[in-house]
């Protein structure tokens, strides 16, 4: 299993896999029949609310981080086409966010990493 993550605005190739927008608005500039996409997950996004208390500033990274896994914490459902993907190979995850490393693709990433992986101890 491999979760990679890619922005909309890349070109999509082989290795993705299994490619899955996640984001609550569809990204500026890019066709529906553009995107090759095996879904659009609308409601694992974070919700309007936060995303908009967020407004991508990285010094409100480790709040809205905490604040979107108590999201997905209460939203199972939602989770499970990503985790079924998840467990026949390669997914990747496309977001538009211009900082990739401050995108909620990074946490949602690391959250299905850390249910498909959980620390035995």
């Amino acid at each position: 299993m491999t979760i990679r993550l890619k922005r909309v605005y890349e070109p999509s190739s082989p290795e993705d896999g299994e490619r899955f927008l996640v984001e609550r608005l569809w990204p500026r500039g890019i066709s529906r029949q553009a995107l090759a996409l095996d879904g659009w997950l609308k409601d694992i996004a974070p919700s309007k609310e936060l995303r908009r208390w967020y407004g991508h500033d990285p010094r409100k990274w480790g709040e809205f981080r905490q604040r979107y896994l108590a999201e997905l914490d209460r939203a199972p459902a939602a989770l499970t086409l990503l985790l079924e993907a998840c467990s026949r190979g390669t997914v990747t995850l496309l977001y538009s966010a211009r900082n990739g490393e401050c995108s909620s693709a990074v946490a949602l990433r690391d959250y299905l990493e850390r249910h498909l992986n959980p620390d035995p101890t």
